[in-house]
């Protein structure tokens, strides 16, 4: 029988509770019940409900920043196949962690400085990687490839276009109708449409 780790039962439990109840309205004793360790045990691996969250929001941010970073930094690739799969990995991404944007914007606003943690998180990575695209993209641009592109203007329009059906689902389920009814398909052809549209708007 595998040995239980504990501290991986501990952050499942944790992002769980963290998702469902906010930061503010998350309990430790609840974290530990789920995750079949004492309040001690918990303190033990984590010494406050702060460390555990900003544990789990980074791990969060990494994980996202280097599925990006994988897309966009293959060298095999010409730059317009990666961008291609930077969106699709950041879409899966978002799949796989549906909640997650509307965590976060309910966190950043009711508590501004966990923005940084967040910020921290990803800029190193993404802010080198941002600097190469720009390069590659106005290089393109030069030779009429694509129309000139500002990768931040680029990259805000990808987030936005990825993000925007995990916040508004429920809301938006009854307004679409039979387009929408069917969750697993309704991403994947949201998917397939944002990578199409990010295409069209720098290509010739």
């Amino acid at each position: 029988m595998k040995p239980k780790d504990t501290e991986a039962e501990i952050l499942k439990a944790a992002e769980q509770e963290f998702m469902l109840r906010g930061f503010d309205g998350a309990k430790t004793a609840s974290i530990a019940r789920a995750a079949g360790v004492t309040h001690a045990m918990l303190h033990y691996y984590f010494r406050t409900k702060e460390q555990l969250f900003e544990r789990i929001l980074t791990d969060k941010m990494n994980l996202m920043g280097r599925s990006v970073l994988t897309a966009f930094g293959n060298p095999g690739l010409p730059l317009l196949e990666r961008l291609k799969d930077g969106i699709s990995r950041h879409f899966d991404f978002l799949v796989e962690n549906p909640d997650l944007p509307r965590f976060i914007i309910n966190e950043v606003f009711s508590r501004p400085e966990r923005y940084e943690i967040m910020r921290k998180g990803v800029s190193r990575i993404i802010d080198k990687l941002m600097q190469n695209v720009q390069q590659e993209l106005d290089s393109m641009a030069a030779q009429d490839e694509i129309v000139p592109v500002d990768v931040r203007m680029l990259m805000l329009d990808v987030v936005s276009l990825n993000i925007f059906p995990f916040i508004t689902y429920p809301m938006i389920k009854p307004l679409l109708g039979d387009i929408a009814a069917d969750r697993e398909r309704f991403f994947e052809q949201r998917k397939a449409e944002n990578i199409e549209v990010i295409m069209r708007r720098i290509k010739k």
